[in-house]
């Protein structure tokens, strides 16, 4: 069985290799239909666009990213042309709200925010922003909570309409998938319109994907000082970002939110597990995360440790030094864990 699979995919090659021995590894944006003409299966990140122009007549029949987020997936074609595909759908949840958990420390002890009593809106409330909702709680936050699929299904929770999370919070957060078309389209959700019912100079924060926030529009609410502060991971053309947003946003950082080792191995795993299931493989093997360096030294205090193991300054300020390799910080990023194993007293 052929596997053609993006060589930034960490810690999962010696979990192939007991699969099969014709593994082949490639730049995610450089896979070309001449690559995956004669695989099997192919396992991609968000840079590989899976459609009929890359997989048509090739004999691949299985596809996983080894991501929550699948809009570079064409699934309509998928359908049509019999392969299987697969997302990741809450794998890196935990490490999204570490990063936004260690962004609400910093606004404790960088702006002096007086987070208990404030009000964050999030908007999205699946895998991701329910663990956003419990990090927000846990620092005595009120949460407003918009996502329409949720609430037409009937789900239990108060939701409210994205003017309500416009007018009444000081923190915004978006935790949403990226789609263009339907009854929940989120291309530009947070558009010139949406700001300009922004009522108390909130901060405004975007983990989820770059189209869901027009960048133009916001920077437009940054100069006309509409908002506070902007927290921006996921950007519009990415890798191609607007210089001039990076420029004012407070932490600017290189789409990689959810890249814990934690969330890796999260994603690995499942995509194991799919790819086992479809072929019919028995014994499906598994990976673990590296452990931090011995030399690593835990504080005592779990804000100051929530800092150590991830401040997104040092993300941004890469990012905001050299932004012409965005590619290269998020294909070379270094350990990051979510929680430190060795410290038995903390659970964070």
């Amino acid at each position: 069985m052929k596997i053609v699979i993006d060589a930034k995919i960490p810690y999962i090659r010696d979990a192939i290799s007991n699969i099969t021995d014709n593994a082949v590894y490639l730049n995610g944006m450089d896979i070309r239909p001449e690559d995956v003409h004669d695989a099997n299966a192919l396992i991609v990140r968000t840079r590989t666009h899976c459609n009929e122009a890359l997989l048509g007549g090739s004999k691949v029949r299985f596809v996983a990213t080894a991501t929550i987020g699948y809009d570079h997936i064409d699934t309509d074609y998928m359908q049509r042309a019999g392969i299987e595909w697969m997302n990741c759908p809450g794998c890196n949840s935990s490490s999204v709200a570490q990063y936004i958990r260690s962004v609400l420390i910093l606004l404790k002890r960088e702006k002096k925010a007086t987070l208990k009593g404030m009000t964050i809106g999030i908007v999205g409330c699946g895998n991701v922003g329910t663990k956003v909702a419990s990090v927000a709680s846990d620092f005595g936050m009120k949460v407003l909570v918009c996502d329409p699929p949720r609430k037409d299904r009937g789900d239990v929770g108060r939701f409210v309409e994205m003017t309500d999370i416009a007018i009444e919070s000081d923190i915004i957060t978006f935790h949403v998938p990226l789609t263009k078309h339907g009854k929940y389209a989120t291309f530009h959700l947070a558009d010139s319109e949406f700001f300009s019912h922004l009522q108390r100079h909130p901060i405004i924060i975007n983990t989820s994907r770059g189209g869901v926030v027009d960048n133009d529009a916001l920077l437009k609410a940054i100069i006309s000082d509409k908002v506070h502060d902007v927290v921006i991971d996921t950007w519009e053309n990415e890798p191609t970002i607007n210089l001039d947003l990076l420029e004012k946003v407070w932490l600017g950082t290189p789409h990689i939110a959810g890249y814990s080792a934690d969330g890796k191995v999260n994603a690995d795993n499942m995509v194991l597990e799919g790819l086992c299931r479809h072929f019919g493989i028995e014994n499906c093997p598994h990976v673990e995360p590296p452990s931090l360096p011995d030399s690593f030294v835990p504080s005592d205090k779990a804000e100051t440790l929530c800092l150590q193991l991830y401040n997104p300054h040092d993300d941004s300020m890469k990012l905001k030094n050299s932004p012409e390799k965005f590619e290269q910080l998020r294909n070379n990023y270094p350990l990051r864990r979510e929680t430190y194993s060795r410290a038995l007293p903390y659970d964070l």
